[in-house]
């Protein structure tokens, strides 16, 4: 895997898990704005970022990616969005 995509994986990843989700997302947009495309680490983390934060836009948003890079079938993935849609 990519390494820039590694390291903004745990930053994600790290502030949903303390409970920063809103900041979990702003990452996401600077990632976006550097060209680095999420994999299913990131996506995942930021389900339950908007999960944290009842960010359901946002949760919208990250869905349609999922389908439109073929993720739909992971089963983290599929986990996470039934979180994400059972909270917001």
């Amino acid at each position: 895997p990519n390494r820039s995509v590694v390291l903004w994986n745990v930053m994600i990843a790290g502030y949903c898990r303390h409970g920063h989700g809103e900041v979990a997302l702003q990452l996401f947009l600077r990632m976006q704005e550097e060209g680095v495309k999420p994999d299913k680490v990131t996506l995942t983390s930021l389900l339950n970022a908007c999960a944290c934060v009842a960010a359901l836009e946002q949760g919208i948003h990250i869905h349609s990616l999922i389908i439109a890079r073929g993720f739909e079938s992971d089963v983290f993935l599929a986990s996470a969005l039934i979180d994400m849609y059972a909270k917001c």
